[in-house]
């Protein structure tokens, strides 16, 4: 559908930066990342300690990760060797589950991997963009160890409707969806939608944490 161009990225003093054609703008994670609470989290550390913390972590980064290229690789019809290991047993099993549940809702693939970002702004790599359901949709996958409730994933959302933003201003589109395919430790998967009065609404809110977040640091910007 499009000419899509990579973008290169770095992480300097803890942000994750893009190089873009406007300048190094943070990503979009970084920026939910710095406006979001963190008190859970928090508690959690505190409760499992620091160690266990960045070990679980790891694993599930490690895990989300090998998922992330299964699916990727599936849509564009190319093959890939699966270690023996258990991390990669593990997320082609979490993978396969993804595919056969859901992914019969995926009519059209546009991109996988795709560098995006709304000028002077913000940037990121969205999972894939293309038609669910016959709809131009912002497509994100994500594991977790248990399946979230839709009021958990917030955040999830907002990264969703930056990209939307993004893809519509660099390419001239219309894309007023999201769906987030989630698969969880235990293979069970999920799909969660927003569109019209929801997407306008998380789109505000990503508006609005946009703003927080060059409220306090403009300093990081470009």
């Amino acid at each position: 559908m499009f000419e899509y161009k990579n973008l290169t990225r770095k992480t300097k003093d803890g942000l994750r930066l893009y190089n873009t054609p406007s300048g190094n703008l943070p990503s979009v994670t970084t920026i939910l990342d710095k406006t979001s609470d963190k008190t859970f989290l928090l508690e959690w550390k505190k409760r499992v300690g620091e160690t266990e913390a960045a070990k679980q972590t790891k694993e599930a980064s490690g895990l989300g990760t090998a998922v992330h290229s299964i699916l990727e690789n599936h849509l564009l019809n190319k093959k890939q060797d699966i270690g023996n290991n258990y991390v990669h047993q593990l997320a082609k099993s979490l993978a396969d589950n993804l595919i056969k549940d859901h992914f019969d809702n995926i009519d059209k693939v546009w991109g996988t991997e795709i560098g995006l970002y709304y000028p002077d702004l913000y940037a990121g790599t969205c999972d894939c963009v293309g038609e669910v359901n016959g709809k131009p949709t912002i497509i994100d996958f994500k594991t977790a160890k248990k399946i979230k409730k839709k009021e958990w994933i917030e955040n999830y959302f907002l990264q969703c409707c930056a990209y939307a933003q993004a893809h519509n201003c660099l390419y001239e589109t219309n894309i007023k969806n999201c769906s987030i395919f989630m698969v969880d430790r235990e293979g069970n998967t999920a799909r969660f939608d927003i569109e019209n009065e929801e997407f306008e609404m998380y789109s505000m809110k990503w508006n609005n944490r946009l703003i927080s977040y060059y409220d306090i640091n403009t300093e990081l910007r470009g």
